[in-house]
């Protein structure tokens, strides 16, 4: 099983990115597909996770400002960053998993800065 994530970067204040992740051999429609991140000196923590049925949820810090998808026909779960804050800056980690089961991409760091 392998997850590639893709698409962090630099943006300013205020920016926006758009998080990909591509599942290989797993088939992410049997799972709840999510991301978290980890910030400078901070503990890994949940961004927003996609539940198998659909059902979406979000940590306070980023509702109304991220959006999570998934498509199950191209085995791929984004994550679109709008208002980027400063706080928001870290290596963010697509997450495949159920249960007992997880998987972790490899993470892409994000970096909000002027």
């Amino acid at each position: 099983v392998q997850l590639q994530a893709s698409g962090g970067g630099l943006v300013q204040p205020g920016g926006s990115l758009r998080l990909s992740c591509v599942g290989f051999g797993i088939l992410i429609s049997r799972y709840n597909v999510g991301w978290y991140r980890q910030g400078p000196g901070k503990q890994r923590e949940l961004v927003a996770i996609n539940k198998i049925l659909g059902e979406a949820n979000y940590a306070d810090s980023v509702k109304g400002r991220f959006t999570i998808s998934r498509d199950n026909r191209e085995n791929t779960v984004d994550l679109q960053l709008n208002s980027l804050q400063s706080a928001d800056t870290g290596v963010y980690y697509c997450y495949v998993g159920l249960r007992s089961v997880a998987h972790w991409g490899q993470g892409t760091l994000v970096t909000v800065s002027s």
